[in-house]
């Protein structure tokens, strides 16, 4: 039963990661649609409601799927360097993947929120380009999928070794 209950929540995790990168791809089709006018790195363009709508729910489904997977995973306190050296093998592949999957969840998210708030309605303007913010946000959203199951993996195996 533990193995199942496992299983199911790795691929709700992959899941609502890859819907989050899907959105954000939507999202990037969605503003390359709308009039615009590029001048080398300066560009004049009007929002588009569809990129921030879908900017805003990849975003959100990236968090929760942050969430799940932490949530889910346990708590394994390292304090200090010797301690990890000492460590098993799957604790310090826990260990590692959780401060991936923090490092990636504050990069994509960061992406995903600029897209979207470019997209704002009441930011009409020009400026510096904001290209490929979605589709950034979104191939980290694949891989924050890949490092959140590694974590969860390798954390459930380090709490059934002890």
């Amino acid at each position: 039963m533990g193995k199942i209950v496992g299983l199911f929540i790795c691929i709700l995790i992959v899941a609502m990661d890859i819907g989050a990168g899907i959105l954000a791809f939507q999202a990037e089709v969605s503003q390359n649609k709308v009039k615009h006018l590029r001048l080398w790195i300066f560009e004049c363009r009007d929002p588009s409601n569809g990129a921030f709508k879908l900017g805003l729910a990849a975003a959100g489904l990236l968090v929760l799927a942050h969430v799940i997977a932490n949530l889910l995973s346990g708590c394994l306190c390292i304090c200090s360097q010797d301690e990890l050296q000492r460590a098993s093998p799957h604790k310090q592949l826990s260990v590692a993947c959780f401060f991936f999957t923090w490092i990636i969840l504050a990069i994509g998210l960061s992406m995903l929120v600029i897209g979207t708030l470019s997209n704002n309605k009441s930011r009409a303007s020009c400026g510096f380009t904001h290209h490929h913010f979605f589709s950034i946000g979104g191939i980290l959203c694949f891989v924050h999928g890949l490092f959140s199951v590694a974590y969860y993996i390798s954390a459930n195996a380090a709490s059934d070794e002890k």
